[in-house]
């Protein structure tokens, strides 16, 4: 790697985009900033994973054929609606996440767990690599005791894998509220800006170090 190529690495490092300069209201003021997903369709499902940078999580699930669409968003606080100003500054409990829609006739449940433990470091608490912050925890948000059975079976098979406290979080699904316009499919709009930040993070070379040739990424 070239001197420029590290220090613009190192300059994009951060899962963030240029702070609102629009004052905050208050909690009990303000008006919901996002919008609720809607519910999936007829013979479609949902799975919601938080894995750090939700820019990085897109794309292993779009690649998945049966996965009709991922959405980048928020869920697991209290707050109405978050902005993603509101979530960055860590003060709202929601993490940034991903909700994965899907046929569950082409693709399981617990494929897409698969995917997920392969693109975290599930050993990092209240952070992902080089972001640090509740609302940059890894976690498993099921929808149902069918979900939350095969989630907490598939934390025991990687409690036996890898070697450290496995910190994944798995709680029962909120409403998930989807994330702003330029946040959704960031890989494909903002192409260099992507791959800087995921080389300045150390995301990849942590993902191989932990699951060697299992290692998602892109």
């Amino acid at each position: 790697m070239t001197r420029l190529a590290l220090v613009l690495a190192l300059v994009f490092a951060s899962c963030s985009s240029p702070p609102s300069s629009t004052p905050g209201a208050s909690a009990s003021s303000r008006a919901p900033q996002t919008q609720a997903a809607p519910p999936p369709g007829e013979g479609q499902a949902v799975a919601i994973f938080a894995g750090g940078c939700f820019w990085c999580m897109e794309r292993p699930f779009e690649d998945l054929p049966g996965v009709i669409s991922v959405l980048s968003g928020y869920t697991g606080g209290e707050l109405e609606g978050p902005s993603y100003d509101e979530v960055s500054a860590g003060r709202t409990g929601h993490a940034e996440a991903v909700r994965v829609l899907y046929d569950p006739s082409r693709i399981t449940y617990e494929q897409l767990l698969e995917v997920f433990w392969h693109n975290v470091d599930p050993t990092q608490a209240d952070a992902q690599f080089c972001d640090h912050g509740t609302q940059y925890r890894s976690g498993i948000f099921p929808i149902d005791a069918e979900q939350r059975r095969l989630a907490e079976a598939s934390k025991a098979r990687v409690e036996q894998t890898i070697p450290g406290r496995i910190v994944t979080e798995i709680t029962d699904a909120g409403p998930f509220w989807i994330a702003e316009d330029y946040h959704q499919d960031f890989y494909r709009t903002h192409p260099v800006r992507y791959t800087e930040y995921r080389l300045g993070c150390g995301r990849d070379a942590r993902l191989q170090q932990i699951w060697g040739d299992l290692a998602g990424g892109h």
